[in-house]
């Protein structure tokens, strides 16, 4: 029988390893957060292994299983993103802080997504404490790796595909409607990465002196980042929007209805700390949001970055560029697309490098089957109201290889307030809605059977 874990201790433990899957000073602290998991998993009573891969390890634990009972593969990842900047936080990340008035814990992960993949695990934890067992088969699959692309996870399901063969996946790594209401993620914007590096003279040149004789690479990296779009938003990359396919009627009502009940615009506006908003015209913000494809400059540097004037040509400038991308758009082909454009785009007396980063498709899911259904009053039940059907404009690559190499559909309840700051300063977790979560996975179970 598994001990009794008191949620909030628990949770304010899992949320103290710095598991930072992107820097290598943090390669201890991933791998102590997942022996962690490992323990918390086997005091529940669940048989669990840690599998290494190439990068971080994968926490895979598991009920008993009765072929009667449908199988429930639940997938989140404890890995977490760097807490810089550090100045802006206003507690430290790895030292959980409760704010009574605000009913939030704030911590490095505590969104994104620890909390809510704890609240799955908890939920299961207390219902086999009540009731001996489970109305299906459970398998946890937590990675740690996510924050960087998964980059090892499909293989391992390639590998493990006939232990694991799951009838449906269930994850909460998506967030609550705008003014924190329940929602389903039906679907998920796709994403593509790279890096393009401007290089011109072969050294940093006197501005006096070369000025004007000699192509400037910053100046050349602007060039190319101003004809990415017209000056309504609109993406000029030739092909870019070939295969995007026109949102359905009963789309744009479930985003209309979620707009009105949410605050609308002004709620975007307050979430994001402008005054005004802006994007491709023709589209409501949240249908822009989650169903349009985007392309965006992440980073933008070169030459001179100290204090005072330093009057240099530099001889390169770089780049850094995210594709977020809707369904039926191949990644692959969408950085082909941007590829030709940049090197059509180029002046003489430059050269341009593209580095290609990490990608995956987006996906899709009918929220009208019946497992949509059944997620549909789980949360209702959970949270008080019938919720919402959106479009998430975030990217979690490794569902769509859940659909391939599994060949089931993923049930994306979210859990993340919208003010929780995930990947910035300051994240937050509600703890009204880990705590509701709990409550959520038993109900959600019990309707999957």
């Amino acid at each position: 029988m598994p001990t009794s874990l008191d949620p909030i201790p628990t949770l304010i433990e899992y949320l103290r390893f710095p598991s930072v899957s992107t820097q290598p000073e943090h390669t201890k602290d991933v791998v102590a957060c997942a022996s962690w998991l490992e323990a918390l998993f086997q005091k529940m009573g669940l048989s669990t292994e840690i599998h290494q891969t190439p990068g971080h390890p994968i926490v895979m634990a598991k009920t008993a299983r009765d072929p009667k009972k449908r199988t429930v593969l639940i997938y989140g990842h404890y890995d977490v993103q760097p807490p810089d900047p550090l100045p802006e936080w206003t507690s430290a990340p790895f030292e959980p802080r409760i704010d009574e008035k605000e009913g939030k814990i704030y911590a490095r992960g505590s969104s994104d997504n620890k909390a809510p993949t704890l609240a799955h695990i908890l939920g299961v934890a207390q219902a086999l404490e009540k009731k001996g067992s489970l109305p299906v088969n459970v398998i946890f699959l937590i990675e740690g790796e996510e924050e960087i692309g998964s980059p090892n996870l499909a293989a391992f399901l390639e590998e493990h595909r006939e232990e694991l063969a799951p009838d449906v996946i269930l994850v909460s790594d998506t967030g609550m409607a705008p003014g924190n209401l329940p929602a389903m993620t039906y679907a998920l914007r796709g994403v593509a990465t790279m890096k393009f590096i401007i290089r011109g003279p072969s050294h940093d040149l006197h501005s006096g002196l070369f000025g004007g004789a000699v192509a400037n690479p910053l100046t050349v990296a602007a060039r190319l980042i101003a004809s990415l779009h017209d000056e309504k938003g609109h993406i000029l990359i030739p092909g870019f929007y070939d295969a995007v396919q026109p949102l359905q009627a009963w789309e744009r009502e479930a985003a209309a209805a979620l707009e009105k009940a949410s605050g609308g615009d002004d709620s975007i506006k307050e979430l994001a700390g402008v005054t005004e908003l802006f994007g491709e015209a023709g589209f409501t913000t949240l249908e822009r949001i989650g169903a349009r494809p985007t392309v965006e400059v992440n980073g933008f540097g070169g030459g001179y970055q100290g204090e005072g004037t330093k009057t240099i040509l530099p001889k390169e400038a770089f780049v850094k560029l995210s594709f977020r991308l809707v369904e039926d758009q191949d990644p692959k082909q969408i950085l082909e697309l941007a590829s030709a454009h940049l090197h059509k785009q180029l002046p003489p007396g430059v050269s341009l490098k593209i580095i290609l980063g990490h990608s995956g498709e987006a996906c899709f899911v009918d929220p009208q089957s019946k497992d949509g259904k059944a997620a549909q009053e789980a949360l209702r039940e959970s949270f008080g109201s019938a919720p919402f059907l959106l479009r998430d404009g975030a990217s979690i690559p490794i569902i769509a290889a859940f659909k391939k190499i599994l060949g089931v559909d993923t049930l994306l309840v979210g859990l993340a307030n919208p003010d929780c700051d995930m990947h910035s300063p300051n994240e937050n977790m509600l703890l009204k809605n880990f705590l509701d979560g709990i409550k959520l996975n038993q109900l959600l179970l019990e309707k999957l059977s």
